[in-house]
């Protein structure tokens, strides 16, 4: 089959490689649709130290059953999917516990590592587990489902985040994936969320999609500004959706007393806290990684239209196309938002 190999670091090639292997407990899925991710970007280049090449990326996609391993007996060749971009063991204590994202032996599609290498969607056809597959509806295009594993990033970010019916959020970068965090806390009960950015384009797209209130973080005193908006007590919570020390500072300067700060981004290994404010008023932060069993209530929330993603899809590319276009996207494109690839596109 054609597949997108990263030969080397900044080096993509269109080749063939062997069709994957199906295992008893698998499904053989031809991709329709394939998300480039901002960590695909990142190992492009090797700044993770999680995209060893040679190594077909990619991570977030859908398409078609085309054929199952002989345990697998529920989902007849032709039928529509998505599937989840991480493999839980399913044994471990964590896994046992509901605890899949947090799985001691976790290997993440498009990934390697050292430890593992786990050859992604930017290709013909992948081979997945059953158990990480969900079936989708009819209406729902295949560039759209191949955002659920994003959409499911912002959902599990706004799950674990106390938020009652009547509370502001502050949402800290205003990216893909704080998008769709804007329409998942709005989901789960905020009534005032503020999106906070660098970017008037990404700002503009926020307010489209549900953002009451946008401001430029370089511009205005963001937690001045969120008091004022909130008889002065700062806003109930916050997520903070880039990971780097200025935005955290934001994020936690922006909640009241007594409030919540969920970390989604994770750009920086290290930041500065401010210790006293967090201390001295009781914030509570939170981290949250991937998602843990969401994806069946982010495909209903984007086929009722709750979520909306394709404002954030900028271009959809062939496999050939893709060599061009990680170039560009790694050279920086503000402009671009989410690249999808058809590898069945020629």
């Amino acid at each position: 089959m054609k597949a997108l190999l990263l030969t080397e670091y900044k080096e993509m090639q269109v080749t063939d490689v062997d069709s994957p292997e199906v295992g008893a407990n698998d499904v053989l899925i031809q991709v329709e649709a394939c998300g480039i991710c901002g960590s695909d970007i990142h190992g492009y280049d090797g700044s993770t130290g999680r995209r060893i090449p040679p190594l077909v990326m990619g991570h977030e996609a859908a398409g078609i059953v085309i054929a199952t391993g002989e345990n697998v007996t529920d989902l007849p060749e032709g039928t529509r999917v998505t599937f989840d971009s991480m493999v839980s063991c399913g044994e471990c204590h964590f896994c046992r516990q509901g605890d899949g994202n947090l799985c001691d032996n976790r290997m993440v599609l498009g990934v390697s590592c050292g430890e593992y290498r786990r050859h992604g969607a930017f290709a013909e056809q992948i081979s997945v587990p059953r158990r990480i597959v969900y079936t989708l509806p009819e209406g729902l295009p295949f560039e759209h489902a191949a955002l659920v594993e994003a959409v499911s990033v912002a959902v599990h970010a706004a799950n674990v985040t106390q938020i009652t019916l009547g509370d502001t959020a502050v949402v800290v970068g205003a990216g893909m994936i704080g998008l769709l965090t804007i329409q998942a806390v709005r989901a789960a009960g905020a009534t005032q969320v503020i999106a906070v950015d660098l970017n008037d384009k990404r700002l503009a797209v926020a307010k489209e999609l549900g953002a009451d209130v946008v401001l430029r973080g370089d511009q205005v005193d963001v937690p001045a500004e969120v008091r004022k908006l909130t008889e002065g007590r700062g806003a109930d919570v916050a997520l903070e959706v880039v990971g780097a020390t200025p935005t955290i500072n934001t994020a936690i300067e922006s909640v009241r007393k007594g409030g919540s700060v969920t970390l989604v981004g994770n750009v920086s290994p290290k930041i500065e806290l401010p210790l006293q404010s967090v201390v001295t008023r009781e914030i509570t932060l939170r981290g949250t990684c991937g998602c843990n069993g969401e994806y069946p209530q982010c495909i209903d929330l984007m086929n009722r239209g709750i979520i909306k993603v394709e404002p954030l899809i900028t271009a959809k590319i062939s496999l050939n196309d893709a060599p061009q276009w990680f170039e560009r996207l790694h050279a920086g494109d503000p402009d671009q938002m989410k690249v999808v690839v058809q590898p069945q596109k020629h």
